[in-house]
């Protein structure tokens, strides 16, 4: 563990926060001292978020409520203040602008580099480019963040959080879910990168549903469950079923699904989802099949073309060639209206830019794919509307209950995912496409979508779901198809379906020996 010294990189104290009259934390107090890794830990809407903007910025605690950030009072409520103290976040969706190149966004924070009144690009990208070799970042200064991958976006939010500025050196590097979008080979990559920010006298206040990696990178700990600090202790005297119980109140073996057990459809079954030939991105004459009651994972490397399949049939996103059928009925590509006509549901890994409304209520976005059950006499049955929400939000443990009347953005990251994940659940799907179905939700919920998932198979429905938390792949589905380089590697079924399996054919290193 990190020395502590007499200054700390933060200090909070008897930190307290309302919303609307809701008490979302309650008098937290915890310490980070220079180069420190301190993980900060709970489930979904345990309050991390709200501390995490606290400090940043964008928050004004309760009266009471004190933060120093290196011995020196954070003026709550102001940005300017947050960063002048070396205050560094790196939030869930990165606070990039997809409008503007790598470079510029690189560039304003730090600001660009002038000379006689005249932004000099070349220097900046010049500047950009190191910045990023350092952190063995490959991407292009130039190309606009919208066009990255989440990987990579999540990279370019990273080293422009690193990025020198002598007027006020980082001090404390804030990461909420830095790994969320990464694949596995990159994950490790981060974990290395944090270690050595650390090592340079930075602390680190570190954000991950993925409990694993805390136990990894982390030094201290602080676990907050519904606004209130559970715990604040040395990472080292913790083990994995503690640390669940301590985040969730429950013991670890209740928060489970069962395994999945051998896919209940025979071969001779027609499937309800038929894909030959495919072609999009990388990939290169991909054919799948999933049969009713069937989960079929996606396994595969960012830029393997993996996270491009369940778009392309769903025709949310271009397909160059192949067909896609449904229960006999041919899907056009980038018709995604047919789809849902069809009977297809698709959840997309990026639920702010593609799956959610953020302005609009959680009841809203939850129930506008249809709203055929709320009308009667042409009027919109609001008493209906709220009923069915209830029943979703209690039945997927959304945080708080009583906010369905809130806007989505106001929701932690974990919540908004189980919002969007009910929209498509309530509207029983005959194919339910999943990207990502478990990002940003904590080790309650993870436990709880994995069931459901099993529940509609059990029910009928085909699920593919396509994620790179090889864990889950192994722990719910029946078939797993992993690409490499935009081609099948291997399909595994049964025993076969293990994370070591699913990552050496992901890296295209497997030989013909099986795990």
């Amino acid at each position: 563990m990190a020395r502590r010294v007499s200054v700390a990189a933060l200090e909070v104290t008897r930190l307290s926060k309302r919303f609307s009259g809701v008490t979302v934390l309650r008098q937290v107090s915890l310490q980070v001292a220079p180069g420190e890794v301190h993980a900060l830990l709970g489930g979904n809407g345990s309050g991390k978020s709200t501390l995490i903007k606290v400090l940043s910025g964008y928050h004004r605690p309760e009266p009471g409520s004190r933060a120093l950030i290196g011995g020196q009072q954070l003026h709550f409520g102001s940005p300017q203040s947050s960063y002048r103290l070396g205050c560094r976040v790196v939030h869930q969706d990165g606070g990039l602008v997809d409008e503007l190149s790598v470079a510029d966004n690189l560039s304003l924070t730090a600001g660009y580099p002038r000379r006689w009144g005249t932004v000099r690009d070349a220097v900046a990208h010049r500047a950009a480019a190191a910045a990023l070799r350092e952190l063995g970042v490959d991407v292009d200064p130039r190309t606009p963040v919208g066009d990255l991958s989440a990987a990579n976006r999540t990279e370019v939010a990273l080293v422009r959080a690193l990025r020198e500025d002598p007027q006020a050196p980082v001090r404390l590097l804030v990461l909420d879910e830095p790994t969320a979008t990464l694949p596995i080979r990159e994950v490790q990559q981060l974990l290395d990168t944090v270690r050595r920010v650390a090592a340079r006298g930075v602390a680190v206040l570190y954000v991950s549903h993925r409990l694993p990696e805390a136990f990894d990178v982390a030094d201290m700990v602080t676990v907050l469950r519904d606004g209130r600090q559970v715990t604040t202790e040395p990472m080292r005297g913790l083990d994995h079923g503690r640390l669940v119980t301590l985040i969730t109140g429950l013991d670890a073996a209740e928060i489970k699904a069962d395994p999945t057990s051998a896919a209940p459809t025979a071969v001779a079954v027609e499937p309800v989802l038929s894909v030959t030939g495919l072609q999009a991105g990388p990939v290169r004459d991909l054919s799948l099949a999933a049969r009713p009651g069937e989960i079929v994972g996606v396994a595969g490397i960012t830029g393997s073309g993996a996270e491009l399949i369940l778009g392309s049939v769903f025709g949310a996103t271009a397909r160059r060639g192949g067909d896609v059928v449904l229960g006999g009925l041919p899907l056009p590509p980038l018709r995604p209206d047919r789809a849902i006509a069809a009977g297809v549901a698709y959840l997309p890994a990026d639920r702010k830019r593609l799956s959610g409304i953020m302005e609009l209520s959680a009841t809203e976005n939850l129930t506008l794919v249809n709203l055929a059950p709320f009308w009667s006499g042409g009027w919109l049955w609001r008493r209906r509307e709220s009923a069915l929400t209830r029943t979703w939000t209690e039945r997927l443990g959304v945080r708080p209950r009583a906010a369905a009347g809130r806007a989505l953005s106001t929701f932690s990251g974990g919540n908004q995912q189980k919002i969007l994940f009910a929209k498509w659940l309530r509207c029983q799907p005959r194919l339910l496409l999943l990207d990502e179905p478990t990002q940003g939700v904590d080790v309650a919920a993870k436990g709880e979508v994995h069931r459901l998932v099993q529940d509609a198979a059990s029910r009928g429905a085909a699920v593919v779901v396509g994620s790179t938390d090889f864990d889950e792949l192994a722990a719910v589905c029946h078939r797993v198809l992993v690409l490499h380089e935009g081609q099948l590697a291997a399909e595994l079924q049964g025993t076969d379906i293990t994370p070591a399996n699913i990552t050496r054919h992901a890296l295209g290193t497997a030989r013909r020996a099986v795990i």
